[in-house]
């Protein structure tokens, strides 16, 4: 049981990871071809849904570049700046939002990916030294790599974020 567990827990952390986090991660980095563009109406400062500060966020309208698509309101999610009204930014889609490479979108999704592999990591290395043992093994080391991938995680966005935040103002 114990690799099989180790590998079954890994498995379940990669599938939630591309399924949840994924598009918008892949959408945000600019993994496959732009989706279409999008004429700004606004932007403005989100917020979630404690209140807190969630980056900016614009409003328009958006134009496939596949045949047959049809143009519809549109969110830009986590946007690089705030952009002018009447201007046109590529984006790619994700689960009905549109996104472009902006540090912040990559920092919060670089975390949001990362923070699925703590406890099914920590649990995975339990099941892989059960079966060295023989036994279940309790040790509260586990709880240490839970904490010490949670932190990674979000250190990881972090810098992640900041070095795509420096990258978009050095280029202009």
């Amino acid at each position: 049981m114990g690799t099989a567990g180790a590998v079954v827990s890994l498995a379940v952390a990669g599938w939630l990871i591309r399924v949840l986090p994924g598009p918008h991660l892949a959408a945000v980095l600019g993994i496959g071809p732009v989706d279409g563009t999008m004429t700004i109406s606004s932007c403005y400062e989100a917020t979630d849904a404690e209140g807190y500060d969630d980056g900016t966020d614009c409003t328009g309208m958006y134009t496939p570049h596949a045949e047959g698509g049809t143009r519809h309101r549109i969110t830009l999610d986590k946007a690089a700046t705030s952009h002018r009204p009447g201007s046109t930014v590529e984006v790619r889609l994700a689960r009905g939002r549109a996104h472009e490479l902006s540090g912040y979108a990559v920092g919060t999704w670089v975390t949001v990916s990362g923070l699925p592999l703590g406890p099914f990591l920590a649990l995975s290395l339990s099941f892989r030294a059960s079966a060295r043992h023989g036994e279940w093994s309790h040790n509260g080391d586990y709880v240490l790599v839970f904490i010490a991938a949670e932190l990674i995680s979000l250190l990881l966005g972090c810098v992640a974020g900041v070095t795509v935040s420096l990258g978009i103002a050095l280029s202009g």
